[in-house]
């Protein structure tokens, strides 16, 4: 007979250990997932994201961008690549709960994650918004969801010149084109 040994869930004192060496480090599910440094077009993306939110968030919000720890449970700590929160509920070393939005630019290499587990993740936590940006698609496309009696409906899926405005967790416009310059 085989003996199943159990599985060790990992904690955020584990992720704290792993090293500062470029990569991304997340507790998904009490696993280590590394991710490599993202590409060139994930980062312009992320960059015009966090302007365009910045605009139009109000003074008691704050925008921020991965590294930054949000911690959604003892076996869960991600970085959104984008994220709106409340300061009150963060400490120097990061979001202790939900943010207000959390945005993922997806990378070949987290794609699939980024569309199952932390889709999962966020709607689990209570996260009111979610936007997942493809860079890869012509034009490129944003797709959002909302929170909406603890599961996600799709509010958006725009590409190219399309224009979105939301309202969740502030009204701002969204042009997916206008992420790349």
């Amino acid at each position: 007979m085989v003996s199943m040994a159990a599985v060790e869930m990992l904690t955020r004192e584990d992720l704290d250990a792993m090293p500062d060496d470029g990569n991304r480090y997340e507790l998904i599910d009490g696993e280590i997932v590394v991710s490599p440094s993202p590409r060139s077009r994930h980062q312009y993306a992320v960059v015009e994201l966090i302007y365009l939110l910045r605009a139009a968030c109000p003074d008691r919000l704050r925008v921020t961008t991965a590294p930054f720890d949000v911690v959604l449970s003892e076996f869960d700590v991600v970085q959104p690549d984008v994220l709106v929160l409340d300061p009150d509920e963060a400490d120097d070393r990061g979001l202790n709960g939900s943010p207000l939005l959390a945005v993922e630019v997806l990378s070949p290499t987290t794609r699939r994650r980024d569309l199952t587990v932390k889709k999962r993740l966020y709607e689990q936590a209570g996260v009111a918004a979610y936007w997942v940006v493809d860079v890869e698609t012509e034009g490129l496309a944003l797709t959002a969801w909302e929170l909406r009696e603890g599961r996600y409906e799709v509010v958006a899926a725009i590409a190219g010149d399309e224009e979105w405005i939301a309202t969740v967790p502030f009204e701002v416009t969204v042009v997916p084109s206008q992420l790349i310059r």
